[in-house]
């Protein structure tokens, strides 16, 4: 007797429905083809998906947008106004900042439904895992930065940051002022307010690209010191009167 086929999965979709996912593209930067493929198929047409365009950034293809998507151009072109843009044009409860070339797999996309569901006032982050575009110790990279997030909770913005708008309101957003670590001083704020930082259990998938193109040791180390400086920074202002 022939074996039957086991269904595939399908995409959460009821609870997504309170969602604004926000997507800031970088001057000369493209969202990811699977990205887009992952929003356009895997969430509902009552979420929205907000794509925020600095200048020169490489807009994508009509075809490649579904109903829920929409671009947003922002004359600045900095990571931290791109996504504050998006905040303040979002229609939903729910706020989750993508970087454009991330890979959402399923299990994350299961995993923001139950994070939406709840209704949490907390800052969620997921795990990071990287793609195979760059050197094999990246999952050095990996390890450190999840073991980072979870015993130091300092997750990054490269691991999705998901976060209810009011507390985001709250928190002031991101600081528009800095040109680099504008999700890790939002991670020190929301440490500074009592408001609890939430662990996904699933990955986020990000591109490696940097790391070959500038070297695994560099690039490391550059990473390792702006963090050590923006760390020591964020925590002197927090505690400051």
């Amino acid at each position: 007797m022939t074996a039957r086929a086991t269904p595939l999965p399908k995409a959460p979709s009821a609870p997504l429905a309170g969602l604004s996912v926000i997507v800031p593209v970088g001057p000369g930067d493209a969202v990811s083809p699977a990205l887009l493929h992952r929003l356009h198929h895997g969430l509902p047409a009552s979420a929205e998906v907000l794509i925020v365009l600095a200048p020169t950034a490489i807009a994508p293809r009509d075809d490649q947008l579904g109903p829920a998507m929409h671009l947003l151009h922002d004359a600045t072109g900095g990571r931290a106004r791109l996504q504050n843009r998006g905040a303040a044009q979002a229609r939903y409860a729910v706020l989750w900042f993508v970087h454009a070339d991330t890979v959402i797999p399923l299990a994350a996309l299961q995993a923001a439904a139950r994070f939406v569901d709840r209704g949490e006032s907390a800052l969620a982050y997921f795990d990071l895992r990287f793609l195979a575009d760059g050197p094999r110790l990246m999952v050095v990279n990996a390890m450190a930065a999840n073991l980072r997030s979870r015993w130091l909770k300092l997750p990054f913005g490269d691991q999705g940051l998901m976060i209810r708008r009011d507390d985001f309101q709250r928190l002031g957003g991101f600081d528009a002022q800095l040109r680099a670590g504008e999700d890790h001083a939002l991670v020190w704020r929301a440490r500074h307010d009592g408001l609890p930082l939430r662990r996904l259990a699933a990955p986020l998938y990000t591109s490696a690209r940097k790391y070959a193109e500038h070297g695994w040791f560099r690039t490391t180390a550059w990473h390792l010191s702006a963090t050590w400086r923006q760390a020591r920074r964020f925590a002197r202002d927090r505690s400051s009167p």
